[in-house]
């Protein structure tokens, strides 16, 4: 079994979110996780899209938009999330 990638929050955050087919969210402003764990929850979306804004996700009490992060398939120049996965 080959050893993942490993990232540092700091190379994740400001990447471009996309859906798999294309489709442009907005940036990662921010990552939430579980103290305990160290589980990741949430990307916090920065800069969504009208696109993004129409899909109604959760937010949290700051309003901002909000991708489990359970929905993310890839991560590159772009992070690329399952959109089947948030709706």
């Amino acid at each position: 079994m080959a050893e993942e990638e490993k990232k540092f929050s700091k190379q994740i955050i400001g990447k471009t979110v996309v859906s798999k087919t294309g489709k442009k969210f907005g940036e990662v402003g921010d990552i939430i996780y579980e103290t305990k764990s160290g589980e990741l929850i949430h990307i916090v979306v920065s800069n969504p899209t009208a696109y993004c804004d129409k899909l109604e996700l959760e937010k949290d009490k700051q309003g901002n938009l909000l991708i489990p992060f359970s929905a993310v398939i890839a991560m590159g120049d772009f992070m690329v999330i399952a959109e089947e996965d948030i709706i």
